[in-house]
C-alpha cells in the first residue's frame, strides 16, 4: 500500500490558520504577545539575511532565529549537503556501529579548537550544556557549579540550575545546588572554591542576556584559581561560537585561555537540523568514558545522525571557504562605529558594545525635561518597554526584525546571520537613525504606541 502525503498541498490548504493553531494547541501565550506588539506576520519564504512576505516585500532579519540561521537561511551548500544525505539512505542511528560523519564532523571542529581532543554530539545547546555539567562534577568528583549572575545556559534542569535569571527559574525548584557568582568578580570566584566542593564555572565570555562581556583578562585568571582549586572551566559558546565574534570563538579574544569544556550549537546546524556539541579534553573523556562498562553513560538517542553532521561539515565549509569570521569582523566593527557614533546625537541611547555581530544597544534616561518624564512614566509601568517601542517600528515601518535582549532590560540585541553585508547595514543604522529621530520629537506613532504597552504592562499586573 502506497501513502500519499503532499506537505505543499497541506500548508496551502491549511497555512492561513498558523495563528489560530498556535493558540489552540501550543503555547496560547506566544500569538497573544506578537498580536500585542504587531509581530503577528505572515512570511511566505526566506533567503540568507532576508524574509518576503506574500507581496513580495523583504525583511531583514537582525535576530537570526536567536543566531540559529549563522548563514542566514537555506545556504545553498548546506542545503545541498542536506539532499545529498537523505538521498543516500545512510544506515544511520544503527547504535552498534561507527558512521564515518560523526568522526569527520568531529576532526574538523577539533581543527579550530585549539587543546581540546574530543567531542560528544547531542540535540541542542541546553544539551550540550548538561554534558558539560554531568561531565565536570564525574571528571572532578565535586558537585558544585558556579555560574554568573544573568548567564543564560538553557532551560532544561541541569541548564536552568546554572542560569542566571530567576525570572526563568521561579517554580521549578528543586534545583541542582549551584552557586552565582558576579561576572568578573575574581574575589567572589575564589571565595567559593576555597569551600572545596566546586567542579566548575560555566561562563558566556559575552553573556547574551544584556550582552555583557566578561572583562579584559578575567578568563584567564579566573582559569588558573579554577586550575589552583582541581576544579574546571567550562565555556558556553552556543550563540557565542562559530564566528558570532568576529573569532571563531569568543574566549578566544583573550590570550592564554584554554576551556577544559565548550559547548556550541545553534550556528553549527545552519539553521536545518538540532545540533549540539560538548567539546572537551582527553582527560575528562577518558575518565567519564573509563571502560567498556561505561560505554553508554551518556548518550544521546538523535545524537550523531546523519542529517546534523551533514549540515554541520557543510557550515564549516562555507565558513572556512567564504572566510566568514573575516567578513564578521569587518561588518560587525562597521555597524558598532557607525551606532556608536549615535550617542552623542540621541540623549535616549546610553551605549553600544558587544564584538562582531553580536551587538548591545542600550537606551538610558534622557536630560531633557519632557523627555525624563516620558521616559520616567514608562519605566513605572514596566522596565523594558521603551526597547520595545524601538523593536516594533522597526518592524513595522521599515520592515527589520529584531528583540530586546532579556526581560525588564533596555537593550536590544543584534545578532543578524554572518552573511549581512555593508548595505544590511546601511539599512538598518538609517531605520535606526529615524526611529530614533521619532522618539525624540516627543510624539507620533512611537509613543502612541507605548502607551498601549503601558496598559498592557499595569493590566499584566
Amino acid at each position: 500500500m502506497t501513502t500519499e502525503f503532499d506537505l505543499g498541498a497541506l500548508l496551502a490548504e491549511r497555512g492561513a490558520e498558523r495563528y489560530e493553531l498556535h493558540a489552540k494547541h501550543l503555547n496560547p501565550q506566544l500569538p497573544r504577545m506578537l498580536h500585542t506588539i504587531g509581530f503577528d506576520k505572515v512570511y511566505e519564504r526566506a533567503e540568507g539575511a532576508h524574509f518576503f512576505d506574500a507581496e513580495g516585500n523583504d525583511y531583514l532579519d537582525m535576530l537570526a532565529g536567536f543566531g540559529v540561521m549563522g548563514l542566514g537561511r537555506h545556504h545553498p551548500v548546506v542545503r545541498k549537503a542536506l539532499h545529498d544525505v537523505l538521498d543516500l539512505d545512510l544506515a544511520d542511528l544503527t547504535r552498534f556501529d561507527c558512521q564515518p560523519l560523526p568522526g569527520l564532523l568531529a576532526e574538523r571542529l577539533l581543527a579550530h579548537s585549539p587543546h581540546l581532543d574530543r567531542v560528544f554530539f547531542g540535540n541542542s545547546g541546553t544539551e550540550a550544556v548538561e554534558t558539560a555539567l554531568k561531565f565536570a562534577r564525574y571528571a572532578t568528583g565535586k558537585p558544585r557549579v558556579l555560574y554568573c549572575d544573568h548567564a543564560f545556559h538553557g532551560l532544561t534542569t541541569g541548564s536552568l540550575s546554572v542560569n542566571g535569571e530567576s525570572g526563568f527559574r521561579d517554580g521549578f525548584a528543586p534545583l541542582l545546588p549551584d552557586t552565582a557568582v558576579p561576572l568578573g568578580d575574581l574575589d567572589a570566584l575564589a571565595r567559593e572554591l576555597h569551600k572545596g566542593d566546586v567542579a566548575a564555572l560555566i561562563v558566556e565570555p559575552i553573556q547574551g542576556k544584556g550582552v555583557h562581556e566578561a572583562p579584559p583578562g578575567y578568563l584567564r585568571a579566573a582559569q588558573e584559581l579554577l586550575h589552583r582549586h582541581k576544579a574546571l572551566l567550562i565555556a558556553d559558546e552556543v550563540q557565542t561560537g562559530l564566528g558570532r565574534t568576529g573569532d571563531f570563538y569568543a574566549y578566544q579574544h583573550e590570550d592564554g585561555v584554554e576551556p577544559d569544556l565548550v559547548c556550541v550549537a545553534k550556528a553549527l546546524s545552519g539553521g536545518y537540523v538540532p545540533v549540539g556539541a560538548t567539546l572537551g579534553k582527553e582527560w575528562i573523556f577518558k575518565k567519564v568514558y573509563s571502560s567498556m562498562d561505561r560505554v553508554l553513560v551518556h548518550s544521546a538517542s538523535f545524537g550523531s545522525n546523519a542529517q546534523a553532521m551533514a549540515c554541520g561539515l557543510a557550515v564549516l565549509s562555507v565558513m572556512e571557504n567564504e572566510q566568514i569570521v573575516a567578513g564578521v569582523r569587518r561588518t560587525g566593527e562597521l555597524l558598532k562605529s557607525r551606532l556608536t557614533a549615535l550617542i552623542d546625537t540621541y540623549e535616549l541611547l546610553a551605549d553600544v558594545r558587544g564584538r562582531g555581530l553580536m551587538i548591545g544597544i542600550e537606551f538610558g534616561k534622557p536630560s531633557s525635561l519632557k523627555l525624563r518624564g516620558r521616559w520616567t512614566m514608562l519605566q513605572t509601568a514596566r522596565k523594558g518597554l521603551f526597547a520595545q517601542m524601538v523593536v516594533v517600528p522597526l518592524l513595522q515601518k521599515h520592515r527589520i526584525l529584531t528583540q530586546v535582549s532579556g526581560d525588564h532590560l533596555e537593550v536590544i540585541k543584534l545578532i543578524p546571520p554572518l552573511v549581512v553585508d555593508e548595505a544590511d547595514v546601511d539599512r538598518f543604522v538609517d531605520a535606526f537613525t529615524a526611529v530614533m529621530d521619532d522618539a525624540h520629537s516627543g510624539g507620533g506613532l512611537m509613543w502612541d504606541f507605548g502607551k498601549t504597552l503601558i496598559k498592557q504592562a499595569v493590566a499584566n499586573r
